[in-house]
């Protein structure tokens, strides 16, 4: 009874996580844990200063959007993202992909960090990085150099495909892998406002820092969502 139990929260966590009740008006959800618990790789301040004020912002933007747009607000967040291309009209096309886009990745980004992590376990997911990307080690190489390379602001993902493979790729701006067709599974966020108070300019001791906080559990749910 006790593993149904968690099996069914899991399921839920899963769900909220995924964006597939998001629903206008968009609310920013809490964070599941406290600001200062990924210290000392992420600080306080920025996890207050990122969550509170800049994912709000993307969040007040695409409700002040739909506002008036009955038809669009009855469309979840994820069918939004999914079919911009069915949007009519180009500026609310764009500020959906942008603030929408940006709300979706933060509460994604949000889930798939977590203090005291533990180490990837999924035998599964395991075994299909080393086939896409040679062992644990290379794919963590590769994810970091694309993450280093973002131009400006941006993510790094590693998604599955249409034919069920790992890929890494990066998104510009708040573009999210959703709209591509693809599944996240774990991401990083690369935009300034992410680490500059911490890390000023330096990304590489950020993204070195994030792979002390990843959620893999979390990313190991998302891997199983994603291939089923």
């Amino acid at each position: 009874m006790n593993v149904l139990i968690l099996s069914i929260v899991l399921l839920l966590s899963f769900n909220i996580f995924s964006g597939l009740d998001f629903k206008y008006p968009y609310t920013v959800p809490t964070l599941p844990y406290e600001y200062k618990s990924l210290e000392p790789y992420i600080d306080e301040q920025t996890m207050k200063l990122h969550h509170d004020a800049h994912h709000k912002t993307y969040v007040d933007n695409l409700n002040a959007v739909l506002v008036d747009n009955k038809k669009l607000q009855a469309k979840d967040l994820e069918w939004l993202l999914r079919n911009l291309n069915t949007i009519e009209d180009t500026q609310t096309q764009t500020t959906i992909k942008n603030n929408g886009g940006g709300h979706w990745n933060h509460s994604f980004f949000w889930k798939i960090m977590a203090p005291d992590c533990q180490k990837l376990s999924n035998k599964k997911l395991m075994k299909e990085i080393k086939k896409q990307f040679g062992s644990f080690d290379k794919f963590k190489d590769q994810f970091n150099a694309a993450a280093k390379k973002v131009f400006g602001s941006g993510w790094a993902w590693l998604c599955v495909d249409q034919n069920k493979k790992l890929v890494i790729i990066t998104t510009p701006n708040q573009e999210s892998p959703i709209s591509q067709g693809l599944e996240p599974i774990l991401g990083l966020d690369v935009w300034e406002h992410a680490y500059y108070l911490k890390y000023q300019n330096k990304r590489i001791d950020y993204i070195s820092s994030f792979w002390h906080v990843i959620n893999w559990r979390q990313v190991e749910m998302n891997y199983s969502f994603a291939i089923k």
